[in-house]
């Protein structure tokens, strides 16, 4: 896979993954509808599949930046 095909997988892991942890934020924090939870576990779901589009030997650089911010 291409540099860009790989950042545009990674670039849309990173918002599936803001999205899902904000409407799971906003359900247990701020007393949303549980409703919020469906698409956030769309997100997140999406947040994994994206991951596992990513080629593997790119995985190991991208955990390690992700854990160090």
């Amino acid at each position: 896979m291409t540099a860009p095909g790989t950042l545009a997988i990674y670039a849309g892991a990173a918002l599936a993954e803001i999205a899902g942890y904000f409407a799971v934020w906003a359900w247990m924090r701020q007393g949303a509808s549980a409703i919020w939870l469906v698409p956030g576990v769309a997100s997140l779901a999406a947040f994994a599949w994206l991951l596992a589009l990513a080629p593997s030997d790119f995985a190991g650089r991208a955990y390690a930046a992700y854990g160090g911010v």
